[in-house]
C-alpha cells in the first residue's frame, strides 16, 4: 500500500532507427508509509494517454501494489478514470505545479511575475483583492 503515487509523463526526443521522434516517458514514483520514495517503473510510449495510464495502473496492480490512498496527476483526461478503475479507493489530486502552471497559462510571459504570488501565505492572505484588482479583471480565468 503506497500513501502516495505521483504518475507524470515527460515528452523527450529520442533517436530511433536514425529518426529522432517525440515520446512520452511515463514514470510512477510512490511514497512509502515511512516516507521513503520508490520508483515504481518508467514506460516509453509515442504519446500520453489515459488508455496506457489504465495500462501502466494494472501492471503496477500485478506486480503487487494492492493501493494507493492519494495519487497525484496532471489533468490529463481519461487519467482520473483509470486511476479510480486500478484503485477504486483512491483519492485523486491535481499537482499544485500543474495548476499553478495551467492558471498562469492565461497571463502573458511579461505578467507572469507580477501576477504569481511570491509566497503561499501572500496567495492565502488576500485572494479578493487580487479578483477586484486590475489583475483579476484582466485574468479572470486565474481567479
Amino acid at each position: 500500500m503506497y500513501p502516495v503515487v505521483f504518475c507524470d509523463a515527460l515528452r523527450v526526443k529520442i533517436r530511433d532507427d536514425a529518426v529522432v521522434r517525440n515520446k512520452a516517458i511515463y514514470l510512477a514514483l510512490a511514497v512509502l508509509p515511512n516516507g521513503s520514495r520508490d520508483v515504481r517503473g518508467i514506460w516509453i510510449e509515442h504519446t500520453e494517454g489515459g488508455k496506457f495510464w489504465l495500462k501502466v495502473f494494472k501492471e503496477l496492480r500485478s506486480r503487487g501494489v494492492g493501493d494507493a490512498l492519494i495519487a497525484v496527476v496532471d489533468g490529463l483526461k481519461g487519467l482520473s478514470d483509470a486511476i479510480e478503475t486500478a484503485f477504486p479507493s483512491a483519492t485523486v489530486q491535481t499537482c499544485i505545479v500543474h495548476l499553478i502552471r495551467n492558471s498562469l497559462d492565461d497571463a502573458s510571459w511579461k505578467d507572469r511575475k507580477a501576477v504569481a504570488a511570491a509566497t503561499a501565505e501572500a496567495a492565502h492572505e488576500a485572494p479578493e483583492e487580487f479578483a477586484a484588482g486590475g489583475w483579476g479583471v484582466k485574468h479572470p480565468t486565474i481567479v
